[in-house]
């Protein structure tokens, strides 16, 4: 069994930060790679940010690349996410997952990170991030 229990999402105005927080509990070989996906009103849940910490790779979805960055304490017990230069775009709930799946070596340097929302059994109740014009 994983928790795990997000914070930080809150209102903010377009350009402004944020930084979510998702502290997990619970079997660590259930959590090898974690990450973080939101769904807005009417729309599909779709992935943000993931990173394995097997070798700490990270996957961005292209809408977050250069504003969002994921990070994990050493730990491993606390996820994050910085959300810098925030677009209306991206309000939506926000919710932190956790897989028992591994990254998969690809070829060369380049490895896989689990990203879609099918690869996570674990979930939290999610935060709430709205982003006005």
């Amino acid at each position: 069994q994983v928790q795990l229990v997000e914070s930080g999402g809150g209102s903010v105005q377009a350009g402004g930060s944020l930084r979510l927080s998702c502290v997990a509990s619970g079997d660590a070989y259930r959590r090898k790679c974690m990450g973080w996906f939101r769904q807005a009103p009417g729309a599909q849940r779709e992935g943000v940010a993931h990173i394995c910490f097997d070798g700490s790779n990270i996957h961005y979805a292209d809408s977050v690349k250069g504003r969002f960055t994921i990070s994990r304490d050493s730990t491993r017990n606390t996820l994050y996410l910085q959300m810098n230069s925030l677009k209306p775009e991206d309000s939506a709930m926000y919710y932190c997952a956790a897989t028992e799946k591994g990254r998969v070596f690809l070829g060369g340097d380049e490895w896989y990170v689990p990203h879609q929302e099918y690869e996570y059994g674990n979930w939290g109740q999610g935060t709430q991030v709205t982003v006005s014009s």
